[in-house]
């Protein structure tokens, strides 16, 4: 019984520690924990987007980290042209990555299975060749953020904890807008499309239009994650939207369990801190995530919310 209350309060956990943690990072090097946790909640926005369409609409999606890179690009052509106004910038990234999604996913969507993983993963390649070949704005080199951004005309930003709190809300309003979204009649239709297309379409529902608007709506909020990596970074680069990030954030919603929005915020989580600590010891890294990685698959079934859900249970 305690188990299980823990598994349920295990949301409420999370964000209690993100609102806390810069209190506690005084205490240690505050700079590179701040840092560090930032990372994470960028990256927990990016896989809970995906998880809308992956976990909960089994679209599995191989070209996701462009509407991030989208995002961040969105951020930082606007200020190469002196336009340092947060929100002018937000509403681009946000406008450019749901325009972007509402295009390849009309395509996309005409395909199933791994005719639609192939599919992703070339509109996502696109896009990143795309923004290689813009030289005017540093091309493969990327591009630094050298202004200042503002909110009608003070600035913003410049105190990290300010930052770190604009981050923690968005991925608090992120999480409260998907969990009211997967909760709705929209959300169980886009269930019941994963589970059966054509008893959906039998009575009355095209899933195709409500797996379209769940495709714009996961590529517009990583576009959200993408304009916040590029204030959090001040940098923006095609590498934040190679095929290799997509495999990532897929990885990120699978470790931490799909069809869980906590599951999304504890896998990005998870994946960022072991990359961090096992970089550390060695440049080869993933050699020994990967073996990790296949132990979770074969005996976690579920992810880490799996995991302690059975552990909950048992207890």
């Amino acid at each position: 019984m305690r188990g299980s209350v823990a598994v349920r309060a295990l949301p409420y956990l999370l964000f209690v520690f993100f609102a806390i943690t810069p209190a506690l990072a005084q205490f240690g090097a505050e700079g590179y924990i701040l840092s560090l946790v930032m990372r994470v909640m960028i990256f927990a926005i990016a896989a809970m987007s995906l998880d809308l369409i992956l976990g909960y609409g089994a679209m599995v999606s191989f070209g996701h980290a462009a509407f991030l890179g989208i995002g961040a690009y969105g951020v930082g052509i606007l200020m190469s042209h002196a336009v340092t106004n947060v929100l002018a910038q937000l509403v681009a990234a946000v406008a450019a990555s749901a325009l972007f999604a509402l295009v390849t996913g009309a395509l996309c969507l005409r395909t199933k299975g791994v005719y639609f993983i192939m599919i992703t993963l070339a509109f996502g390649q696109m896009a990143f060749f795309f923004f290689v070949s813009l030289g005017v704005y540093g091309g493969d080199d990327g591009l630094t953020l050298r202004a200042t951004p503002t909110l009608f005309g003070t600035p913003v930003f410049e105190n990290t904890r300010v930052l770190y709190y604009v981050i923690f809300a968005a991925m608090l309003g992120v999480y409260l807008l998907l969990r009211a979204i997967v909760a709705s009649r929209f959300g169980r239709v886009l269930r019941g499309a994963r589970e059966n297309p054509v008893r959906m379409q039998a009575i009355g529902f095209d899933p195709y239009r409500f797996q379209l608007a769940a495709y714009v709506i996961a590529g517009a909020i990583c576009g959200v994650g993408g304009f916040l990596l590029a204030h959090q970074t001040e940098f923006v680069s095609p590498a934040f939207m190679t095929w290799q990030r997509s495999g990532e954030l897929i990885v990120m919603v699978v470790l931490g369990g799909m069809g869980s929005l906590h599951g999304a915020i504890l896998g990005a989580a998870a994946f960022i801190i072991l990359e961090e600590v096992l970089a550390r010891i060695t440049e080869d890294w993933k050699l020994i995530f990967g073996p990790f990685l296949v132990l979770v698959a074969l005996f976690a079934r579920g992810g880490l919310v799996g995991f302690l859900r059975r552990l909950g249970g048992r207890r």
